[in-house]
């Protein structure tokens, strides 16, 4: 039965079990804001006097009344983009579906529009970014997904509207009010005074509705993506009908024309279970503190969300960590790998994914197609639970994580021990084991009395971070 644009309706969905089996997935949150090398957020931040970025775009481009971000995306030209052996690389890395960035908060299209000029066919690259990430996953068989960050894009840009208050340029207008570029900054004067972006997922102005529904409409009706992202909350406003209830509805009814059941996934912010039943919940650049009843996922990044000089990366052990305290949880992770403007990664994120993929070889049984054990985890140490908050966690050799399939438990002891042992207390006293294997190594002796697990280790561990033990149950 098709999905009707209701709470009630949607609602009905279930995840598919793809997404649930995957675990892992790789962003490319890229476009012409990569050019500067400079970081997130360049779009808005180089007409905000005083930010890094202003005297950045000041400084290496001049000011932004006679070179503005109309310029910048001119500039975007991908030139080395190769999407196939980047997906070759990210299905090396262990990567089990993929999402590509169709438009961020800049109002620039990455793929040929007929509602907008500002696309990257039409400008810069001259290349239909999405469909080219699309061919490249289909010919390697994983899903495919796109996010739109554009509902806020109306507030957002509005301080392209403004002039600085100080300097040489003091009144000088910046470029927003350039009419032929009237349809890349918008009509958001109104905006300008807001010092925090205004929150976009409650405006009540229809014509913009009715933008953002007509274009993510046509992204959904041009690659029938198995996954689409909501940078924010569902657009726009909790009303029993919305244009982001309209979306979700086309999505999960052309998945369903297509396979013959929504296969489908659509993912937002907004926590609230009434809100996030609609699809699955994304929670940015952190995480649950325990078990979700329902499958969920975390969007991060190797470093900032567009490429940036200052960038100091993740290492490939502690996207692992995160990774495995996120999976015990019943969640999956989505990380992002910055490209260059070029269309390029750098070495050091091409080593990281090299290094994952070593652990996922290796380790990989007790992450893909698992569900959560009858608890995540145990032992003294945690991932903080504070907004955007990513710290490395200090473990020790008595913390564990915990995965499950079928009658095996999948136990990750995050930091190796000197003493060569591990020792497991979370298991049933109904619970007998009846065999251990460290992943990457092979059996290992072990004994169990009193509800405790020892197990004996060998000198040497398999991976640097994150070894594995494959628990085999005997249910008595």
């Amino acid at each position: 039965m098709p999905f009707d644009a209701t709470f009630e309706s949607l609602a009905t969905f279930e995840c598919p079990d793809w997404f649930r089996d995957a675990k892992f997935g790789i962003w490319s949150h890229w476009g012409p804001q990569s050019v500067p090398r400079y970081g997130d957020w360049y779009a808005r931040n180089m007409y905000r006097e005083g930010s890094d970025q202003y005297r950045y775009h000041l400084r290496t481009y001049g000011h932004p009344s006679t070179f503005g971000y109309k310029d910048v995306v001119r500039q975007w030209k991908a030139e080395r983009f190769d999407p196939d052996d980047l997906m070759e690389r990210f299905v090396a890395a262990g990567a089990r579906y993929f999402v590509a960035q169709a438009v961020h908060h800049d109002n620039f299209f990455n793929y040929e529009s007929t509602l907008h000029r500002w696309n990257s066919v039409k400008v810069g690259p001259g290349k239909d970014i999405v469909g080219l990430w699309k061919a490249a996953a289909d010919e390697r068989g994983i899903p495919f997904g796109i996010t739109e960050h554009l509902g806020a894009a109306l507030g957002w840009m509005a301080v392209n509207k403004g002039s600085d208050k100080r300097g040489p340029f003091a009144g000088v207008p910046y470029d927003g009010a350039d009419p032929d570029s009237r349809d890349l900054y918008l009509d958001n004067s109104r905006y300008l005074a807001d010092v925090v972006v205004p929150d976009p997922w409650y405006c009540d102005d229809p014509n913009w509705h009715r933008h953002w529904l007509d274009a993510v409409t046509e992204m959904i009706d041009r690659y029938q993506p198995d996954l689409l992202y909501s940078d924010g909350p569902l657009p726009f406003g909790e009303a029993d009908y919305t244009p982001g209830l309209e979306a979700v509805a086309r999505l999960y009814n052309t998945s369903a024309r297509i396979h013959g059941t929504n296969r489908a996934v659509y993912q937002q912010k907004d926590r609230r279970p009434e809100v996030s039943a609609v699809g699955v919940m994304d929670i940015e650049r952190s995480q649950t503190s325990a078990i979700h009843p329902l499958p969920w996922q975390t969007d991060t990044s190797v470093g900032d969300w567009f490429y940036n000089v200052r960038d100091v990366y993740k290492t490939a052990g502690h996207v692992i960590e995160i990774l495995v305290d996120i999976v015990s949880k019943n969640g999956n992770l989505l990380l992002n790998v910055p490209q260059l403007p070029d269309g390029t990664i750098d070495a050091e994120c091409s080593q990281l994914l090299d290094d994952l993929g070593a652990w996922m070889r290796t380790c990989g049984e007790g992450i893909y197609g698992t569900r959560p054990f009858r608890v995540y985890g145990e032992g003294p140490a945690s991932v903080v639970i504070d907004g955007f908050t990513e710290d490395r966690v200090s473990w020790t050799s008595s913390d564990f994580r915990f995965t499950r399939r079928d009658d095996t438990v999948y136990a990750f002891q995050m930091a190796w021990p000197s003493d060569g042992r591990a020792v497991i207390r979370s298991l049933a006293g109904h619970e007998t084991v009846a065999g251990v294997r460290l992943l990457g190594h092979g059996p290992v002796a072990f004994e169990q009395a009193h509800g405790i697990l020892v197990v004996r280790l060998p000198d040497t561990p398999p991976v640097d971070v994150a070894n594995c033990l494959a628990i085999d149950l005997r249910t008595n």
